[in-house]
């Protein structure tokens, strides 16, 4: 038998820990950013496009943005912000799909809105717009904003399927405010600039 010292000195065999599968770890790295950007997009922020000239000149169509969907939660709309929503029922069919619209908050719960010679009266006061193509050539209200509803216009006021024409919106309709444009690369930057 050997002396002990003999027997400590003798190098440990060293279990080797198996090897992953790269196929496996490709596949739940994929996995995870799937549900990663899912959960990004449903609980914060998704990026959108401008289909139509409704909000020009603000925003052009094709801009690209990003609309964030966490300030909401703690403070409600405000006066001019630019928020995504999704119409009122009684815009479409049963069964339809139905297209975000994106528009401008002119009306808040509580909030008496008239449009008359041109101009958007809120609370008695005129409106001033730098943001519009022109001023409005209808005639609307005046109306009072019901509670937990917003009344929406598009800044290209004479070409905007808006509130002057379907209504108000209710809260639970906003998905979020828009708050950059990411394309194209020359008018990049926050919507409010």
């Amino acid at each position: 038998m050997p002396p002990d010292s003999a027997l400590n000195s003798a190098p440990a065999a060293k279990k080797q820990a198996p090897q992953p599968n790269p196929w496996v770890e490709g596949l739940q790295t994929i996995g995870l950013s799937v549900v990663l950007a899912l959960g990004i997009r449903h609980f914060v922020a998704e990026a959108r496009y401008i289909p139509s000239g409704s909000m020009e000149p603000t925003l052009q169509v094709r801009d690209r943005l990003v609309i964030e969907k966490i300030s909401y939660h703690f403070n409600p709309p405000r006066h001019e912000d630019i928020v995504v929503f999704w119409p009122p029922e009684s815009l479409t069919a049963p069964g339809q799909r139905r297209d975000a619209f994106i528009k401008r908050v002119i009306g808040l719960p509580g909030d008496v809105v008239e449009v008359r010679n041109g101009e958007v009266i809120r609370n008695g006061e005129v409106l001033t717009e730098p943001y519009i193509e022109a001023p409005p050539d209808y005639e609307w209200g005046p109306e009072t904003v019901p509670e937990a509803s917003y009344l929406v216009l598009g800044d290209n006021r004479n070409s905007s399927y808006d509130s002057h024409s379907w209504g108000f919106v209710p809260e639970e309709n906003i998905i979020g405010r828009a708050v950059v444009r990411f394309w194209p690369v020359n008018r990049v930057g926050l919507i409010d600039d």
